[in-house]
């Protein structure tokens, strides 16, 4: 069970309902009436708990759990244990994650403005929102309904945020404009300028940055992330987006739809990236590239030329990964003929 001082379940639910919301086929003898009180993992879960199985490494764990209920693949409901009902899909992970998410939906805010926020007469706020002791509102910019704005958040100047939207404490918004159901964690920059500038022996000569960051909806952007906006095109993230912590994205860079960034990933100044394209921690990326859609960075990797849409690369720099397995185990080879 999650911690009540932090968390509060919305159950217990029917298990026929939790098969409705999350596509999941109950298997034969589940009861749909059966009630299920929370979420929990296959080695605390307890009978009036449902957990699920995505990883087969944790078979072992799914074979002795107590759990009343699991979501499963088709091909391992026969190593499920005695009395435990199972709901069958073939992306198990997924189906959990909706079922989690109706026993903890995203929770509303309480509507509030702090006595020692500060916003400014001709920011517009829309209803429902919630404003932390801290936070700033500068002026001409435009809240949508029902966002919270946490602790000492900074909202500057004619940004615009969609409705239902979070922004964490201390992070700081400019020259943005917002989708809707944004999350923007603790620390975050957005907007700042660019690393824009002509160098020269009599001095390295700022280039004033005019562009924008345009967020999607649906994104969520991690913890100290930085995001900084374009020099003169705008830098894009598309919906659906996920961003990691300390992730750092330069000017104008152009991401996709549903791309995920993990952490301490850097992407160079006006980089475009396609749809869904994965970027494993660490790994670095340079300026001025193409990366197609569907393409998979792996951690760590030095990125130095285009990727074409649903290539794999790895190593630093970059190789297609079937030859980067090849060179890694041809210098182990070569390493343990030395020794």
């Amino acid at each position: 069970m999650a911690d009540p001082r932090f968390f509060s379940a919305a159950g217990p639910h029917p298990l026929g309902r939790l098969s409705e919301l999350s596509g999941a086929t109950l298997a034969l003898g589940a009861d749909p009436g059966r009630m299920v009180a929370d979420v929990a993992p296959l080695e605390t879960a307890g009978p009036t708990d449902i957990s699920f199985l995505d990883n087969r490494k944790y078979a072992g764990a799914f074979t002795t759990s107590k759990a009343g209920a699991c979501v499963v693949a088709a091909d391992m409901a026969d190593r499920a244990p005695d009395g435990m009902m199972l709901l069958i899909a073939p992306d198990p992970y997924r189906a959990y994650a909706l079922i989690a998410q109706a026993f903890y939906p995203r929770p509303a805010p309480d509507p509030w403005i702090a006595p020692t926020a500060w916003i400014d007469p001709s920011a517009e706020l829309g209803e429902n929102c919630r404003v932390e002791p801290g936070a700033v509102v500068g002026a001409k910019a435009r809240i949508g309904a029902r966002c919270r704005l946490g602790p000492c958040s900074v909202i500057e100047a004619g940004v615009v945020l969609g409705d239902d939207c979070v922004v964490g404490a201390g992070a700081s918004l400019s020259h943005a404009i917002v989708g809707d159901r944004v999350t923007i964690y603790p620390g975050a920059r957005i907007g700042q300028d660019g690393f824009g500038f002509a160098m020269g022996a009599q001095g390295h000569l700022k280039v004033p940055q005019l562009g924008r960051v345009m967020i999607g909806d649906d994104v969520e952007i991690g913890a100290n992330t930085t995001i900084d906006r374009g020099a003169g095109p705008d830098t894009v993230i598309g919906s659906g987006c996920m961003i990691d912590n300390l992730v750092q994205i330069g000017h104008n860079v152009q991401l996709g739809r549903g791309c995920v960034i993990v952490a301490q990933v850097g992407i160079s100044g006006s980089t475009q990236m396609g749809d869904f394209v994965a970027a494993g921690g660490q790994a670095g990326i340079t300026g001025h590239l193409k990366i197609g859609s569907g393409a998979r960075i792996a951690a760590q990797s030095g990125v130095m030329r285009d990727i074409p849409a649903g290539g794999t690369v790895g190593g630093a720099p970059a190789m297609p990964m079937a030859d980067y397995l090849r060179l890694s185990a041809l210098l182990a080879k070569m390493g343990k003929q030395k020794k």
